[in-house]
């Protein structure tokens, strides 16, 4: 049964789709911020190739496939975002401002605990764009002398946290504004808190979608910036 796992070319594919459906149905029955279904099937895949010491590359054979998918289905965010042309003609001041405040705020974070915990520079690098899409992060990283595969790391980390905590941080500060919902999850939290607000609505979905396109730009010149500070 190994060998046929380890040779079958679809095998990352089925075992991906096959995870995640049930992760996703776990989820919408348990509604508990940790249950997401990115993070319980990152989870229960890496059990399952650990367990049957099954190599990431062998994995990676199939699932990669669903990775070609990233820029069709980001394009796709532009759908919602049309549908709502007419909001962001209104408030366009508004947003740039607030999505341009939400990446000086993330900044100015990392920069708090690099000083902290005195990170080394490389450190520091790679996670001043922790905020982006990772195609984004990746090339700040590279230009800036980080560590990427920390970089990586705290991309997902944080888009997983924006996505399985965003409602409720909303829910905490009392923000309930779909405009403001949908660009403070874009701003923090990128593509996997833009999957969060779709589900909330079409307008939080547009407006995150929109956040992060603005905060990939502001990140890039902004950590230019701030890269010199450590």
């Amino acid at each position: 049964m190994n060998d046929f796992l380890q040779t079958s070319a679809y095998f990352g594919l089925a075992l991906t789709l096959l995870i995640f459906t049930f992760s996703q149905k776990g989820s919408k029955k348990f509604k508990f911020p940790l249950f997401n279904p990115i993070l319980v099937s990152a989870a229960i895949i890496i059990t399952i190739l650990v367990t049957c010491d099954i190599s990431y590359d062998t994995y990676a054979t199939g699932a990669d496939l669903i990775a070609k998918l990233l820029t069709p289905a980001t394009i796709c965010y532009a759908v919602p975002l049309y549908r709502q042309i007419e909001i962001l003609k209104k408030n366009w001041i508004t947003i740039l401002i607030s999505v341009t405040s939400g990446c000086i705020a993330s900044i100015l974070c990392v920069f708090v605990c690099s000083i902290a915990f005195k990170f080394t520079p490389e450190i520091y690098a790679a996670l001043l764009p922790k905020s982006v899409t990772t195609a984004i992060g990746i090339g700040i990283t590279e230009e800036l002398g980080g560590i990427v595969p920390i970089t990586v790391a705290v991309i997902i980390f944080t888009g997983i946290f924006g996505a399985a905590f965003a409602v409720n941080i909303c829910r905490l500060f009392k923000i309930t504004n779909p405009i403001a919902k949908g660009l403070a999850i874009g701003t923090s939290s990128h593509a996997m808190g833009t999957s969060k607000a779709i589900e909330l609505g079409e307008i939080e979905g547009a407006m995150s979608g929109l956040a992060i396109v603005i905060s990939g730009l502001m990140t890039v010149l902004l950590a230019q910036v701030a890269s010199g500070w450590i």
